[in-house]
């Protein structure tokens, strides 16, 4: 470890988190860095804004779509740009495959190769700190909404894991829309040694009941999981969870999924949920028609597992209505074959998972008008065979 990597480590553990932007831009300097700028993704991901603090130079928010630093968040890539008297790097910061913004940093010159592998370091052990300093305080979050958090968005949003994950077996991700006011949906995941669990979640209604639902219901999902039940259990333990606390009135419909990455075995539960749909290259493929059971809440008894198997990369699509139901102006529904044809669209040219659900939800957003009618929340997980290290690398 170089000196400025472990200084930075030493100075992290009495950090709070309002001065990271500041400590980072100094210890920066220790590698060459005239100046550094963080910049996070908004809840949208659609502008990265910059992270303020004592000495850092004030920059504006940038749009993702038509800049250099929305090159290196959307591409996951390294740009290399000139600088006044100098040259300026935009690097991505990642956690995984979980994209939180891009740095900024302005050199005396272009990098050496050895510079480059020195600073890629640096900004990745920045990462790890933007995540785990997070916890402690809200300037990033506050940083992060470009507008006013409903209570609900506010409830969903402290639900939900981090919207991307990824292995060389697996790659998950997720999106929320209407980022600042989602009520109803929501989403969860989890990997236990060769199984990787999926959740997805409409709550009935608006707002913060809706809210209120789907928090005990992915509550009563963890708490199911971790007690290590099979798929139909943990249907039973949220549906009576549902039931007792809400009454027949409220419900929620869902898919709980579990895929076996060893083997590609999914076998799934759909409470009254829209089918999940395969994308097998360029092709839809309609897993094996299983009757779905009743929502959660108003089950009646165990609800019966369905079964199918993937093949190397195969992207599993679990959603809400409110994707493929979401309307134009025209009156035209997103639909089902809109859905897939997007996303093996976005496989063949080579976008990984996040960076696909990202332009998913702009493209939603956009068949719209910007005026989303309804919560849509989506999942797609692509499974791998372990063999593709180097694609893996390049996420």
């Amino acid at each position: 470890m170089t000196e400025p990597l472990r200084s930075l480590l030493h100075a992290s553990h009495l950090l709070a988190p309002d001065s990271l932007a500041a400590t980072v831009a100094a210890h920066a300097r220790m590698l060459g860095a005239r100046e550094t700028v963080l910049y996070l993704a908004d809840y949208e991901q659609a502008t990265v804004l910059p992270l303020p603090g004592a000495g850092v130079p004030e920059r504006q928010e940038l749009p993702i779509e038509g800049t250099m630093a929305g090159r290196a968040f959307a591409r996951v890539e390294v740009v290399s740009t000139p600088a006044e008297h100098g040259h300026r790097l935009w690097m991505p910061l990642l956690d995984g495959v979980e994209r939180l913004g891009v740095a900024e940093m302005v050199l005396p010159q272009a990098p050496t190769g050895d510079q480059e592998d020195e600073l890629r370091a640096f900004v990745s052990l920045v990462a790890e700190l933007i995540m785990v300093k997070d916890a402690y305080g809200d300037v990033f979050s506050r940083l992060r909404r470009r507008k006013t958090l409903s209570l609900a968005a506010e409830m969903q949003w402290e639900l939900l894991p981090p919207m991307s994950f990824g292995t060389d077996r697996v790659v998950v991700t997720g999106g929320l829309e209407p980022a600042y006011d989602v009520g109803g949906d929501s989403f969860d995941y989890a990997i236990n040694g060769s199984m990787m669990d999926l959740l997805v979640i409409d709550s009935v209604g608006h707002g913060l009941p809706a809210a209120l639902l789907a928090s005990v219901a992915v509550s009563a999902y963890r708490h199911a999981r971790r007690n290590m039940l099979d798929l139909p259990d943990i249907a039973v333990e949220i549906n009576a969870v549902i039931a007792a606390q809400f009454g027949a009135s409220q419900f929620a419909t869902a898919v709980i999924a579990r895929l076996d990455i060893d083997t590609g075995r999914l076998r799934w539960i759909n409470a009254g949920h829209p089918a999940p749909l395969i994308v097998r290259g360029s092709s839809l493929v309609q897993p094996p028609h299983c009757p779905p059971s009743r929502p959660l809440g108003l089950q009646e008894s165990k609800p019966a597992c369905c079964e199918t198997r993937l093949e190397p990369g195969d992207r599993l699509v679990l959603y809400t209505d409110g994707i493929i139901e979401a309307r134009s102006p025209a009156g035209e529904f997103f639909g089902e074959q809109r859905l897939a044809d997007f996303i093996s669209a976005a496989a063949a040219a080579g976008n990984p998972a996040p960076e696909t659900v990202r332009r998913l939800m702009r493209h939603l957003l956009s068949h719209q008008a910007g005026q989303l009618q309804d919560d849509a929340s989506i999942v797609v997980l692509e499974w791998r065979t372990g063999t593709e290290r180097q694609r893996q690398r390049q996420l």
